[in-house]
This record gives C-alpha cells, sequence and structure tokens, in this order.
C-alpha cells in the first residue's frame, strides 16, 4: 500500500481497535485464476503475538478456500471511516484558490499465511463467539442455540473456518496531515459528528 510518513499509522493498538470496530474485511488471495475476493467479517485474536489471528468462515461452496495456494500471503483489508472532503471547507480557497476535492480515509492491511478447518465442534464455538460479540448490544441477544440444533448442525456443514495467523500490520489514516492548520480546522468542522470527524 501506498503509505506517505504522514499518513501511515503504525500503533498496534490504534490497528486493532478499527479492525474491531469495522471486522468486515476484503479477504484478498491468490488462486489457479488469479486473485480472489471476498467479503467476510473477521474477529482479532491477540495471540500468537506480536501481530495476532483473524478468525471467520466461508461458505463451503465458495472456492476461494479450496483455491488457497499456501505458499503466497492472503490480505484482510479494513475499511474504517472514509469522507469525500470538499476544497470549500478550506480557509485557503479564499486566500489562493489552490486546492483540489480529496478523499479521507482510514485502512488497515494485514498480511499472513491462511489456514482452513472444518472440525464441526471447533465452528460452533467460534460462531459462538462470532454471534455473541454481535449481538451484545441487543436487547435480547440472539444465540445459535435459539434455533432448532438440526438446522445449525446442517449450517455447519455448510461453512469452513478459517484462521489468517497476521505477520504484519500496515495502517493507512489520511485525514488531512498534509494541509495547513487552518484546513485541517476546517474539514473537522465540516465533519463534526461524523465517524471521521472523530478521528481528525
Amino acid at each position: 500500500m501506498y503509505t506517505p510518513a504522514h499518513f501511515r499509522e503504525d500503533r498496534p493498538d490504534v490497528l486493532r481497535d478499527l479492525i474491531g470496530k469495522y471486522p468486515l474485511a476484503a479477504l484478498v488471495t491468490i488462486g489457479p485464476d488469479g486473485l480472489e475476493a471476498n467479503h467476510i467479517p473477521l474477529l482479532f485474536d491477540p495471540d500468537p503475538a506480536p501481530h495476532g489471528t483473524l478468525r471467520g468462515h466461508l461458505s463451503r461452496a465458495n472456492r476461494q478456500w479450496q483455491n488457497l495456494r499456501p505458499d503466497v500471503e492472503a490480505l484482510a483489508i479494513f475499511q474504517g471511516p472514509q469522507a469525500y472532503i470538499s476544497p470549500n471547507w478550506y480557509p485557503t480557497k479564499q486566500e489562493t484558490g489552490r486546492v483540489v476535492p480529496t478523499w479521507n480515509y482510514a485502512v488497515v492491511h494485514a498480511y499472513g499465511s491462511l489456514r482452513v478447518y472444518d472440525d464441526p465442534a471447533r465452528l460452533r464455538s467460534f460462531l459462538d463467539r462470532l454471534t455473541a460479540i454481535h449481538e451484545a448490544k441487543q436487547p435480547v441477544p440472539w444465540k445459535p442455540a435459539d434455533a432448532p440444533p438440526e438446522y445449525i448442525e446442517g449450517l455447519l456443514k455448510a461453512i469452513v473456518g478459517i484462521e489468517l495467523t497476521i505477520t504484519r500490520l500496515e495502517g493507512k489514516w489520511k485525514v488531512s496531515q498534509n494541509q495547513p492548520a487552518e484546513n485541517r480546522a476546517g474539514v473537522a468542522a465540516a465533519l463534526t459528528g461524523t465517524p471521521m470527524g472523530a478521528l481528525l
């Protein structure tokens, strides 16, 4: 990923926070037919150190897991807040006119080796955890045990688990750092109350 030094974000806790808040990742692998990408929620686990593991699942019918090349890294791309930035928000527009539109965003790229498993007990344990995390804010959280057992057992046969052991993390926070202070303030004012505004 092209990352000028002023946009680079290296703090592990900040990168993990974005992954936790925006868990839907584009999982990119290479197979016999070239690049493949699917969008799936991934859970971050801090073990093993130093970077941790991402866990998720794919449909058994999805050929991505069958076409994995174990000798090639997989890439999970997490996209956080993003926003169009209008030149109208820059005070320097009035002074010089030397401004153009841009886009601000925060992203994390996680690289590593990808493994597949299909043990039903392990898959069920993962799905219980995944559901508990995403249902936590519901007034009455749903859990797999709420569905008929035979229904859940059938679904478990239709998926495979995946684990990406992270070998490196890259973060890019393009949030107007290359602009003078007055322009950064103008962008922050325009984006107040938005997810992107919270990053400024």
